[in-house]
């Protein structure tokens, strides 16, 4: 009789149970206006980004999910409490919003209002970079914007397919 068999099953379901609690442990809904910095990281978890605002504010990003999918943004003031609620970024109704607003605007800027990116890609030749942010969506598609070496904004941005999401084809592959 093999007994390793009850140990994988009891490790599976170990694992089961913490990835439950971590998922639990993600609650952006629960932050509320006058929160503190570190209770907001107890909700949503360690910031990925810090973004200087206006009057001594600071923007804090939390991007999390399958590849990068979704960045909440908390908005905090001077003394390090929370404004408003926390704020998704990364959908089609922000990306509208950065394509209205773009003229004359930096990278500095485009951080600020959609965090990181989930992937750079250098341009070579031409200069310049190729900023995406993948988002939920069921069209397989990603925002991206062209970023000039001196970090003024190239385009407006727009939406382009997510190579991750394009199964790879076997005529590409040689096999007809």
């Amino acid at each position: 009789m093999d007994r390793r068999w009850p140990w994988s099953r009891l490790a599976l379901a170990g694992i089961a149970v913490l990835a439950a609690a971590a998922c639990g442990t993600h609650r952006p809904q629960d932050v509320k206006p006058g929160m503190g910095e570190a209770e907001v990281g107890a909700l949503i978890g360690r910031p990925t980004g810090r973004y200087p605002g206006r009057d001594g504010q600071t923007r804090v990003e939390f991007a999390n999910g399958p590849y990068g999918r979704v960045t909440w943004m908390v908005d905090l003031d001077a003394s390090g409490k929370v404004l408003d609620a926390p704020e998704q970024v990364l959908n089609e109704a922000h990306f509208s919003w950065i394509q209205q607003n773009a003229r004359d605007r930096d990278s500095k800027w485009l951080l600020y209002n959609l965090g990181r990116p989930s992937e750079v890609m250098r341009l070579g030749w031409i200069g310049g970079q190729v900023w995406s942010w993948r988002y939920p969506t069921f069209d397989c598609l990603w925002f991206q914007v062209t970023v000039n070496d001196d970090g003024s904004l190239r385009d407006a941005g727009g939406y382009g397919i997510d190579p991750r999401c394009d199964a790879p084809s076997d005529r590409l592959r040689g096999r007809w």
